[in-house]
This record gives structure tokens, sequence and C-alpha cells, in this order.
């Protein structure tokens, strides 16, 4: 009786070792699938905040476009423009060159 109880009790830490071990291989294997997936995660929020400020400065670059446009559609301010870009003037006018003077942007 000694022997078949020695190997009962052999049988249930042996059950009890492979039901932990089975256990602990898959609560890993959850950690993994989990640990991929806020990887992912962390990376799309990087790229999406990437794209955001892509949207914000193209955005911007159209409404200054949009601005150069408007000023440059009326008269007043396209003809300064044009004698700024090609060094033409009016009747009664003179062009004045500064040195050291930087280029006027718009």
């Amino acid at each position: 009786m000694k022997a078949s109880a020695l190997s009962r009790a052999r049988w249930r830490l042996l059950t009890r070792v492979g039901t932990f071990l089975i256990c602990v291989t898959v609560i890993a294997l959850v950690i993994v699938q989990y640990a991929h997936v806020v990887g992912r995660n962390v990376a799309m929020i990087r790229s999406l905040h990437g794209v955001q400020n892509d949207v914000k400065t193209l955005q911007e670059r159209k409404r200054w476009q949009k601005r150069e446009i408007n000023r440059l559609s009326d008269p007043a301010g396209a003809i300064p423009e044009i004698h700024e870009r090609l060094h033409l003037v009016g009747p009664h006018e003179t062009i004045i060159y500064l040195r050291g003077a930087k280029p006027l942007s718009p």
C-alpha cells in the first residue's frame, strides 16, 4: 500500500507541476502578444502625430497661398509685386537700390 500511495503522491505532484507549467506558458504567450500589440499601438500613435503635424503644416500653407492669391488678384497688390520681381518701373518712377539691404520677401 505504501508504494501505491507514494506513486499517487508523485502523480499528483507531477500533474500539479505540469498544470503550473502549462499555465505559466499560456500567461507568457498572452504577455508576449499583448506587448506586441502595445508596441504596434505606440508606433501608430507616433505616426499619427507626424501625419497630424503634416496636415497642420499643409493647412497653414494653403491659407498663406489663398492670401497670396487674393493679394495678387487685386491690381493694388499685383502691380508692386510685378515691379519688385521684374525690376520694372512705371511712368514717373525710379528704382533705388540700397547696398547691403536685404531683399523684401513676400
